[in-house]
């Protein structure tokens, strides 16, 4: 399954690799792609999106679950 996330507060490359940790904690297998500039992460994973967003606001960001494309 393809999640979109909104996240606020990632601004360098260390947030993102905080997130990438958050997310590989719920799901080792996920893929992660994170465009910074819009705030967007994507993952493939089949675990549910509110435990992935959970994991990602647990490290200290605004998270919000989008609609996938």
């Amino acid at each position: 399954m393809e999640h979109v996330f909104q996240v606020s507060g990632m601004t360098c490359g260390h947030c993102e690799m905080a997130v990438k940790r958050a997310i590989l904690n719920v799901d080792p297998k996920a893929h992660i792609d994170i465009d910074r500039a819009h705030d967007q992460v994507q993952v493939q994973s089949e675990q549910d999106a509110q435990a992935l967003a959970s994991a990602i606001a647990h490290e200290g960001y605004r998270v919000e679950v989008k609609a996938a494309p």
